[in-house]
């Protein structure tokens, strides 16, 4: 089965540590991404940019509107995503609590679904 881990930080967290201590959350998910690599469960995975940097779409009662950055006010934002292959929700679990920004920041764990086309 299939599963993103959403990680979701607060950067005023990371605006606290030296450049150091950013450095070596950067190099730890680079080596836990090649151990997800090396163990079998990596598919995919990428950081985002800031959320100043992200639009949100709506098209309500007909009209397409945009708004710049992220759709809640939130402390935490999405900055990115891993998708894994693991046998199960507890597997799943096990593997993102290895991810060193679990300890900054909060990591979501979902499993994909599988859209079908329903026949007319």
């Amino acid at each position: 089965m299939k599963y993103m881990f959403l990680i979701y930080l607060d950067e005023s967290k990371f605006a606290a540590m030296t450049q150091g201590e950013r450095d070596a959350f950067g190099n730890g998910m680079l080596d836990y991404d090649e151990d997800l690599r090396a163990s079998g469960h990596y598919i995919l995975g990428e950081p985002l940019k800031s959320p100043s940097e992200a639009v949100t779409l709506r098209k309500w009662d007909g009209a397409l509107g945009t708004t710049d950055g992220p759709f809640m006010e939130t402390k935490e934002h999405l900055s990115g995503f891993i998708l894994v292959t693991a046998r199960d929700l507890n597997e799943a679990i096990q593997l993102a609590a290895k991810m060193p920004l679990v300890t900054v920041g909060s990591i979501e764990v979902r499993p994909l679904d599988v859209l079908e086309r329903i026949a007319a």
